[in-house]
């Protein structure tokens, strides 16, 4: 995950805005490098989809079980 993101992924923490940590740790899904790394980030997005019924949940949990995770 690049700095850059990594400091986005902060701030809305901080920010308590769940939203937009769905986008984000979906984005540092799509940029891992390995399949661990990727479905820890999508867990997360994950998780905050259902708390906020993201539209993107289904989506999520479609790529975490194509990963044997879930």
């Amino acid at each position: 995950m690049s700095t850059r993101l990594n400091q986005k992924i902060i701030a809305a923490h901080k920010k308590r805005d769940d939203w937009l940590l769905v986008e984000l740790y979906t984005q540092a899904a799509d940029s891992s490098a390995d399949c661990d790394r990727e479905c820890f980030f999508l867990t997360c997005a994950h998780i905050f989809a259902l708390e906020q019924n993201h539209p993107s949940q289904s989506n999520l949990r479609e790529r975490l079980e194509s990963n044997g995770r879930e």
